[in-house]
């Protein structure tokens, strides 16, 4: 088996329900339009906040999938 090449991209998810749910966005998100995703780590969890409330939570996930360059 020949070697392989993975690229490794940065995105938000949000939801205004969970920090799973902004996760899961993000990767669902990729996976429409990014072929053989391999790993999703979750980098970074945070909260937008208005009025004294969160707003949105916000997870920062880094994605991997394989390159064919």
């Amino acid at each position: 088996m020949g070697e392989s090449i993975y690229k490794i991209i940065e995105l938000v998810g949000t939801s205004a329900t969970s920090w799973e749910d902004a996760a899961k966005s993000a990767v669902e998100k990729a996976g429409s339009s990014l072929r053989d995703l391999r790993i999703a780590e979750i980098g970074k969890l945070d909260m937008t906040i208005e009025n004294g409330k969160v707003a949105q939570f916000r997870a920062r996930v880094t994605i991997s999938f394989k390159f064919d360059g």
